[in-house]
């Protein structure tokens, strides 16, 4: 079995900066949390985590499909709970794809693909999180 280990240092007050393969993420709370701000929260680099591994897979399979896209854009919106500890208890994924005549079922095929096969950070969050999509379509003709 495979093993990934990333180190993460406290930087003072809430900073702290993890080392993923020699690149740095910072994260950082908030002001009014203590924090200076200065880096990401951690909550939502969990929702970066999603989007990245599906948009890398998405991207592969459509370049495997012959299918040419000029961009492609994936937002995350998540519900939060109000109560400790507060998590996500959904999450609402929105693929924006921009390019010409690009055909809609091949877009779908290749989001379902990585939703269901191949996107492991999906595949980890939809064991405890309501995860849902959608497709979006800018035609740059």
């Amino acid at each position: 079995m495979a093993k990934h280990q990333i180190i993460t240092e406290w930087k003072g007050d809430m900073a702290f900066e993890s080392n993923i393969d020699g690149h740095i993420v910072r994260m950082d709370a908030p002001v009014e949390s203590g924090g200076h701000n200065s880096g990401s929260s951690p909550k939502k680099l969990m929702l970066s985590a999603l989007s990245g591994c599906t948009g890398m897979d998405v991207v592969s399979i459509l370049k495997k499909m012959r299918v040419n896209i000029e961009k492609c854009l994936i937002s995350v919106d998540a519900d939060v709970t109000e109560e400790h500890p507060k998590q996500y208890e959904s999450m609402h994924l929105i693929y924006e794809f921009h390019g010409k005549d690009l055909p809609l079922e091949k877009l779908q095929k290749a989001v379902r693909m990585s939703e269901e096969m191949y996107c492991g950070v999906g595949a980890f969050y939809r064991k405890v999180v309501k995860i849902t999509s959608e497709i979006q379509v800018v035609d740059t003709k």
